[in-house]
C-alpha cells in the first residue's frame, strides 16, 4: 500500500518498518549483521541504508548513520528536521548521538538491544539532562520480526563456525 493512503501512525510505523526489515536482509544477504534503517519526511523516504561495516572497512558503517548521510546529501542539510528514522534495532550510543546531532524528530525502532542499546536497552542517551534535543521515540515495532530475523543470523554464524 503506498504511504499517502494509509491512515493510523500506527500503519505509517508498520510500513515503513518493513522496508527498513527488507533492508536489514539486503545487509544479511551481503553477510553483514541485518540492520536496515529508512528516514522519512512528510511521508516520503528521504534516506535508507542497512548495515555494512565489514563490506566497508568502516566501524561507523551502521545502518542508522547510512540513512542520515543519504538524507543529509538528498535534502542539501546535515539537520534532519521533522522526519522519523525507522531502524530494526535499537540504535547504539554512536547512532543515538548521530540521531540526536541531525534533529531527527522521532524514532521508531523494532528489536531491543539489552547488550548496547542506547535508546533504554543499556543506557538511554535520549533521556539524558545533557543533550540539546529530544527526540520522541517507539520501541517494539515488528519486534518479533526484527529479532527473529537478528537471532537467525547468529544461529548461522554459530553454526559456521
Amino acid at each position: 500500500m503506498p504511504p499517502d493512503t494509509l491512515n493510523t501512525q500506527l500503519e505509517i510505523d508498520l510500513h515503513w518498518m518493513r522496508h527498513a526489515l527488507h533492508l536489514a536482509e539486503r545487509a544479511r544477504d551481503e553477510g553483514e549483521v541485518p540492520v536496515g534503517a529508512v528516514l522519512v519526511k512528510d511521508g516520503r523516504m528521504i534516506g535508507e541504508g542497512w548495515n555494512r561495516p565489514i563490506a566497508g572497512h568502516d566501524p561507523t558503517a551502521h545502518a542508522e548513520i547510512a540513512a542520515l548521510r543519504a538524507a543529509a546529501q538528498s535534502v542539501n542539510n546535515y539537520r534532519l528536521v521533522d522526519t522519523t528514522l525507522y531502524v530494526t534495532l535499537e540504535p547504539c550510543v554512536m547512532c543515538a548521538g548521530a540521531i540526536i546531532h541531525a534533529r531527527v524528530s522521532r524514532l521508531v525502532f523494532g528489536a531491543a538491544d539489552p547488550k548496547s542499546g542506547a535508546a533504554g536497552g543499556v543506557t538511554d542517551i535520549f533521556a539524558a539532562p545533557y543533550v540539546n534535543h529530544r527526540v520522541a521515540m517507539e520501541g517494539g515495532v515488528k519486534a518479533g520480526e526484527c529479532g527473529d530475523l537478528l537471532t537467525a543470523f547468529f544461529k548461522e554464524r554459530r553454526r559456521q563456525t
